[in-house]
């Protein structure tokens, strides 16, 4: 298993992140979306926020990557419409490349337990 860490800032309004929170909220994630993030090799997803900055967790097969995530994203018009809807929420840190969301974050630190 893989495991990797991203962040992403959200738009800092309270009512945004309020709507945003509740696409992912229990039950709320369009199914063709958590379907579409099986089938591409994610196993869990976590994430986390503070403020307006979001931390996620992926665990994903052995396989995994994000290149092929990618493509299997780019022929998905659900994945599409998924992403457009939450750009609308996002606001992509200050570093992250040119339409870059998600910034893969470098571990600095493990302990040994």
């Amino acid at each position: 298993m893989k495991r990797f860490c991203l962040a992403l800032d959200l738009i800092d309004d309270p009512e945004s992140i309020k709507e945003y929170e509740g696409y992912h909220a229990a039950g709320a994630a369009w199914p063709e979306v958590t379907q579409h993030d099986i089938d591409c090799g994610i196993l869990n997803i976590e994430i986390f926020r503070t403020g307006n900055r979001m931390f996620m967790i992926l665990e994903t097969g052995d396989d995994f990557t994000f290149e092929e995530k990618a493509k299997m994203d780019a022929s998905n018009p659900i994945i599409a419409k998924w992403e457009e809807l939450m750009w609308k929420f996002q606001q992509p840190l200050p570093w992250a490349k040119p339409g870059q969301k998600w910034v893969l974050m470098d571990r600095i630190f493990k302990s040994g337990l």
